[in-house]
Protein backbone atom coordinates (compact mmCIF):
# COMPACT_ATOMS: atom_id res chain seq x y z
CA UNK A 1 0.00 0.00 0.00
CA UNK A 2 1.88 3.53 -1.14
CA UNK A 3 0.80 5.88 1.61
CA UNK A 4 0.91 9.94 0.60
CA UNK A 5 2.42 12.52 2.36
CA UNK A 6 2.51 16.77 2.52
CA UNK A 7 5.77 18.26 3.22
CA UNK A 8 5.55 22.11 5.15
CA UNK A 9 8.52 23.71 5.14
CA UNK A 10 9.80 26.95 3.96
CA UNK A 11 12.79 26.10 3.05
CA UNK A 12 12.83 24.86 -0.87
CA UNK A 13 16.12 22.61 -0.16
CA UNK A 14 15.17 21.17 3.17
CA UNK A 15 11.24 19.96 1.26
CA UNK A 16 13.78 18.52 -1.47
CA UNK A 17 15.59 16.76 0.54
CA UNK A 18 12.22 15.19 2.38
CA UNK A 19 10.68 14.01 -0.56
CA UNK A 20 13.48 12.13 -1.62
CA UNK A 21 13.58 10.66 1.65
CA UNK A 22 10.09 10.09 1.61
CA UNK A 23 10.07 8.48 -1.79
CA UNK A 24 13.01 6.45 -0.93
CA UNK A 25 10.85 4.76 2.15
CA UNK A 26 7.46 4.37 -0.68
CA UNK A 27 5.29 7.67 -0.23
CA UNK A 28 3.91 9.28 -2.58
CA UNK A 29 4.71 13.01 -2.40
CA UNK A 30 1.48 14.72 -2.94
CA UNK A 31 3.04 17.93 -3.16
CA UNK A 32 4.94 20.30 -0.73
CA UNK A 33 3.89 23.67 0.75
CA UNK A 34 5.86 26.46 2.10
CA UNK A 35 3.94 27.74 4.70
CA UNK A 36 0.34 26.89 6.61
CA UNK A 37 -1.64 28.64 4.12
CA UNK A 38 -0.07 26.56 0.99
CA UNK A 39 -1.11 23.40 3.40
CA UNK A 40 -4.39 23.99 4.06
CA UNK A 41 -4.77 24.27 0.56
CA UNK A 42 -3.19 21.31 -0.46
CA UNK A 43 -5.58 19.41 2.51
CA UNK A 44 -8.78 20.91 1.23
CA UNK A 45 -8.07 18.74 -2.27
CA UNK A 46 -6.82 15.66 -1.11
CA UNK A 47 -5.84 14.55 2.42
CA UNK A 48 -2.40 13.06 2.51
CA UNK A 49 -1.56 9.76 5.15
CA UNK A 50 1.34 11.42 6.61
CA UNK A 51 2.43 15.10 6.98
CA UNK A 52 5.50 16.52 7.89
CA UNK A 53 5.56 20.12 9.52
CA UNK A 54 8.63 22.55 10.03
CA UNK A 55 8.06 24.18 13.74
CA UNK A 56 9.77 27.22 12.33
CA UNK A 57 7.38 28.17 9.46
CA UNK A 58 6.42 32.09 8.65
CA UNK A 59 3.82 33.57 9.79
CA UNK A 60 1.59 31.08 11.56
CA UNK A 61 4.32 28.33 13.38
CA UNK A 62 4.41 24.99 12.89
CA UNK A 63 2.01 24.52 16.00
CA UNK A 64 -0.74 26.17 14.60
CA UNK A 65 -0.32 24.69 11.41
CA UNK A 66 -0.22 21.19 12.57
CA UNK A 67 -3.76 22.16 14.70
CA UNK A 68 -5.47 23.09 11.57
CA UNK A 69 -4.03 20.72 9.62
CA UNK A 70 -5.35 17.93 11.56
CA UNK A 71 -8.92 19.83 11.98
CA UNK A 72 -9.17 19.65 7.80
CA UNK A 73 -7.72 16.02 8.00
CA UNK A 74 -8.80 14.11 10.99
CA UNK A 75 -7.16 10.32 9.95
CA UNK A 76 -3.71 12.20 8.82
CA UNK A 77 -0.46 11.51 10.77
CA UNK A 78 1.47 14.79 11.41
CA UNK A 79 4.99 14.83 12.48
CA UNK A 80 6.52 17.92 13.86
CA UNK A 81 10.43 18.47 12.90
CA UNK A 82 12.53 21.41 13.16
CA UNK A 83 16.29 21.98 12.87
CA UNK A 84 16.56 24.81 15.90
CA UNK A 85 14.37 22.36 18.36
CA UNK A 86 15.94 19.13 19.74
CA UNK A 87 12.48 18.29 22.16
CA UNK A 88 9.07 19.04 22.32
CA UNK A 89 6.93 18.40 25.39
CA UNK A 90 4.31 15.59 24.78
CA UNK A 91 1.54 18.21 25.92
CA UNK A 92 2.80 20.37 23.41
CA UNK A 93 2.33 17.56 20.66
CA UNK A 94 -1.32 16.26 22.13
CA UNK A 95 -2.52 20.27 22.09
CA UNK A 96 -1.50 20.42 17.93
CA UNK A 97 -2.66 16.97 17.83
CA UNK A 98 0.67 15.80 16.09
CA UNK A 99 1.97 12.37 16.95
CA UNK A 100 5.64 13.11 17.41
CA UNK A 101 8.89 15.55 16.85
CA UNK A 102 11.94 14.68 14.93
CA UNK A 103 14.58 16.82 14.75
CA UNK A 104 15.55 17.19 11.10
CA UNK A 105 18.58 15.61 11.50
CA UNK A 106 17.21 12.83 12.60
CA UNK A 107 14.64 12.21 10.19
CA UNK A 108 16.70 10.07 8.13
CA UNK A 109 17.16 7.75 10.80
CA UNK A 110 13.43 8.14 12.14
CA UNK A 111 10.86 5.16 11.53
CA UNK A 112 8.48 7.53 9.39
CA UNK A 113 6.76 4.23 8.22
CA UNK A 114 5.53 3.75 11.71
CA UNK A 115 5.23 7.24 12.08
CA UNK A 116 2.94 8.12 9.49
CA UNK A 117 0.73 4.30 10.22
CA UNK A 118 -2.93 5.26 10.16
CA UNK A 119 -3.75 3.93 13.72
CA UNK A 120 -5.06 0.19 13.68
CA UNK A 121 -2.79 -0.68 11.20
Amino acid sequence: MVRTALIVDDSPEFREAAVALLAERGFDVLTTAADASQALDVAAGACPDGILVDIGLPGVDGFAAAASLAAACPAARIVLTSATFAHVPPEALRKCAAVAFVPKEELADADLERLFRPEGT
